[in-house]
């Protein structure tokens, strides 16, 4: 347990920054389920603005670090290919 006035501030620094990393992982998460939603009910149209808003979503949480860089285009590409492969 946090003795100091530092240390007790710093643990509600770290409260406060998780609950908004949390919040913003939960969000990118939201719009990637949508595109998987279109592309298993094979509405490729629907997918492809899903998946528009989804890389926005992505990609803002990679600038905030939330998520790896390389990890959001790897999530991207995976969800590109997959709407690519819908006949």
């Amino acid at each position: 347990m946090a003795n100091t006035k530092s240390a007790k501030a710093k643990i509600r620094e770290i409260k406060n920054k998780t609950d908004f990393n949390k919040s913003v992982k939960n969000r990118y998460r939201t719009f990637i389920k949508k595109t998987e939603l279109n592309i298993v009910s094979g509405k490729k149209d629907d997918a492809k603005v899903a998946l528009r808003k989804a890389e926005s979503e992505i990609m803002s949480a990679a600038s905030k670090k939330i998520i790896h860089k390389k990890s959001a285009s790897r999530k991207i590409s995976r969800l590109s290919n997959r709407i690519k492969s819908i006949k």
